[in-house]
């Protein structure tokens, strides 16, 4: 294909749950359709992995567990999860939520946008190309490059709305687990720039000293044998109500509650029903697949409830939405910054050691897929 042609087929990322139970992965090479209208086709160069993302990739699967089927990788779906996806049996899903690239054709009302950087978001960004509504895509200016583009929308957005949330709904102050992530350093940047306190729940010592060199106050390591304690005094000096939780499995919400309870002035009267202070855990994450567990030594004023970055950007309007998304891209290259362990081409998601490592959902291993490293012509 020469440079200036515009491109009639593009590879795309499909994975497959059958009726039988089998888990297929691969690339399906497609017919690009003509443009009509404000559409656009947008040549992606830049697309994160992040963890919705492998939750469509792999289900139930363990990456372990997937074995060479020709150029695809194909898997059982374990014994007694097939009905959870019910609704996806035997549909090519593709993958990808946000991405970035260069317009390089356009439907005749939007010719205006050919050559331009975009940004965008919605699902099928790891692919060759993405059709888009040019009403859907953000141009980026030029101090912002393309790989600091692609993720401008899931962490920054997630970030900024737990902030927005927590304003909306009378708190003052945030618990955020698995904190050395891309979003968790983001929003300890979005906190001190608010002045907003932030407690930060860490696995590892050496993600807690991270965070304090990029100027977290409160940071707390669950694998200390003190844990408990200093989730309790962190939360007594914030004063926070509100947590928002990336692991989803074990008893960290439960610990989060249990800490916000301690940390409440001494009732002056005993009743058995706890303090009357709201203490709320949104689970947003599902870094542990294990059960939630629970042990309520809180009373009874809590709650713990999902968190989906769609259904809270409804609850706080448009004009939320578009404050955000301005802060956003003018703090693309700052405050929202991602680091990734490592760039790599559109057909080596497929390879083997490269699904184990990103796969791991651990923080430090978040890889980039570049489909223009290997795209064919």
């Amino acid at each position: 294909m020469s440079p200036d042609a515009t491109p009639t087929r593009g590879r795309s990322l499909r994975s497959t749950i059958s009726s039988s139970g089998e888990l297929r992965l691969g690339l399906e090479e497609r017919d690009i359709p003509a443009l009509s209208g404000s559409e656009v086709l947008v040549a992606v160069e830049a697309s994160p992995i992040n963890p919705s993302d492998l939750g469509v990739l792999l289900g139930a699967v363990d990456p372990g567990a997937l074995s060479s089927d020709g150029s695809d990788l194909v898997s059982a779906v374990p014994e007694g999860a097939l009905s959870f996806y019910r609704d996806r049996l035997d549909k090519p899903l593709p993958v990808g939520n946000e991405g970035a690239g260069t317009v390089v054709a356009a439907g005749p009302d939007a010719e205006a946008m050919v050559g331009r950087r975009v940004a965008t978001f919605g699902g099928s960004m790891w692919a060759d190309y993405r059709v888009a509504d040019a009403g859907a895509v953000v141009e980026l200016p030029d101090e912002v490059s393309t790989v600091e583009g692609a993720a401008l929308f899931i962490n920054p957005l997630t970030a900024l709305s737990m902030v927005e949330t927590m304003r909306a709904e009378g708190h003052t102050a945030l618990v955020h687990t698995a904190a050395a992530s891309n979003l968790g350093r983001m929003l300890v940047r979005i906190c001190a720039a608010d002045g907003v306190p932030l407690v930060n729940v860490v696995r590892r010592p050496e993600h807690a000293e991270e965070l304090r060199e990029l100027g977290a106050v409160h940071v707390v390591d669950s694998s200390q044998p003190d844990f408990a304690e200093q989730l309790t005094e962190a939360v007594r000096e914030t004063g926070a109500t509100l947590g928002f939780d990336a692991i989803g499995g074990g008893s960290i919400a439960s610990d989060i509650l249990n800490a916000m309870e301690r940390a409440q002035p001494p009732l002056a009267s005993y009743t058995p029903y706890g303090t009357t202070v709201l203490k709320q855990v949104y689970i947003y994450g599902s870094l542990d697949f294990s059960p939630t567990v629970i042990e309520r030594r809180f009373g009874l004023t809590w709650a713990v409830a999902g968190y989906l970055l769609t259904n809270a950007l409804g609850r706080l309007g448009g004009e939320a939405f578009g404050r955000m998304r301005a802060r956003v891209l003018a703090e693309a290259n700052t405050t929202f910054a991602s680091r990734y362990a490592q760039t790599i081409g559109l057909s080596e998601v497929l390879d083997p050691q490269n699904l184990a490592a990103f796969s791991r959902r651990s923080t430090g291993t978040k890889y980039l897929i570049d489909p223009s490293r290997d795209r064919p012509g």
